[in-house]
């Protein structure tokens, strides 16, 4: 690890830290000219795969924005491809997977014993955890199984889950296959980035949302609390994210994460309450508020931070990623008003925060 004393590392762990720490998911993308510039000479793909590209592109986005933190820049999908199944990302439409898995016989040949071949990763990650030293945290992530088996069913992007859902009521023991196999691959690779400097995994379940709180109990959360108890013996703590999740909060709470990412569907301190302040939280404000102009954007950022209310373990974020047009400067802004803003710790919940010097 790099930065374990890091406000980002620390509010993480639920402790006290003078500010709260501000990164963004999807803050190296295409609503910023240098990653244009990159995109305009290489795929997507072969960004992930080059450490030396994947790893400039990860630091030139933290630097720019002033976060307090450097997420590294790779693709949820990357496992697939050394589990056997090959993708390919089609113009306008994402991720396609030419051979989706339906069967209990297509689970069957998908492999576990390649993960090595994602060292690439690693590297990215050690060549931004060497750039930054003890400054800037690090961190590396991986899809949760749910999500990664909705794109390897589905064959891509989805609005109704109609074929994995199919699978997880009618060929259960397909289904249980099938996660054990994810959380095995995606443990590897998420253990060897702790390995090669990240401080920190986080977990993208990004479209658990289409599940009832009975199904995801059922089907996903004793995967998920697997994932989470193999990647916390690395030591780094462990971020699980979902989107239109707030119904499952309290399930999603039993996976024992040490932080869980909240959406701008719940405000803040309900969806903290949810969770019964076990944890740390992560979030929340809309994306698309960063299209809005400063006045409204700086008021509803401020609304979220007053909702943290000074309480340890608030790590501010969007309840999803930056969208390609946003306008750079209303993100690198909203970094600094964070870390402005942001009350030192106080031991009564709802103490008001005071505007204070940035402390980097």
């Amino acid at each position: 690890m790099s930065a374990p004393n890091s406000h980002f590392v620390r509010a993480c762990k639920s402790q006290p830290v003078e500010r709260t720490p501000v990164w963004f998911m999807r803050q190296a993308g295409r609503y910023m000219k240098e990653y244009r510039a990159v995109r305009k000479q290489h795929s997507l793909l072969e960004i992930c795969k080059k450490p030396e590209l994947a790893a400039e592109v990860t630091i030139t986005a933290a630097e720019f924005l002033g976060v307090d933190a450097a997420i590294i820049f790779a693709d949820l999908l990357l496992p697939l491809e050394v589990m056997g199944l090959a993708f390919h990302f089609a113009a306008g439409e994402g991720p396609v997977i030419g051979k989706p898995v339906r069967t209990g016989e297509d689970v069957a040949q998908l492999r576990t014993d390649r993960a090595a071949e994602l060292g690439y990763v690693a590297e990215a990650v050690s060549l931004v955890a060497k750039h930054f030293g003890t400054n800037l945290p690090v961190i590396g992530f991986c899809g949760a199984p749910f999500t990664l088996a909705s794109y390897m069913i589905e064959g891509g992007g989805s609005r109704h889950y109609l074929h994995t859902k199919k699978v997880m009521y009618n060929s259960l023991a397909a289904w249980d296959e099938l996660m054990c196999k994810l959380v095995d691959v995606t443990a590897e690779y998420s253990a060897a980035q702790v390995r090669a400097g990240a401080d920190v995994i986080q977990i993208f379940d990004s479209w658990v949302g289409c599940l009832s709180v009975e199904d995801y109990r059922s089907y996903v959360l004793p995967h998920v609390t697997k994932l989470v108890k193999r990647l916390q013996k690395t030591g780094a703590p462990v971020i699980y994210f979902g989107t239109d999740s707030a119904t499952l909060l309290p399930a999603m709470n039993e996976s024992g994460a040490d932080v869980i990412g909240l959406d701008w569907r719940i405000p803040l301190d309900q969806g903290w309450s949810a969770l019964e302040h076990r944890c740390a939280v992560q979030g929340n404000l809309d994306p698309v508020l960063l299209f809005a102009d400063w006045k409204e954007l700086k008021s509803r950022a401020e609304q979220i931070l007053d909702l943290a209310g000074g309480r340890p373990g608030h790590i501010f974020n969007l309840g999803h990623g930056i969208l390609p047009e946003t306008p750079v400067e209303n993100v690198k802004n909203l970094a600094r008003l964070v870390q402005e803003y942001s009350p030192a710790h106080a031991p009564e919940a709802n103490r008001k925060p005071k505007t204070g010097s940035r402390v980097s």
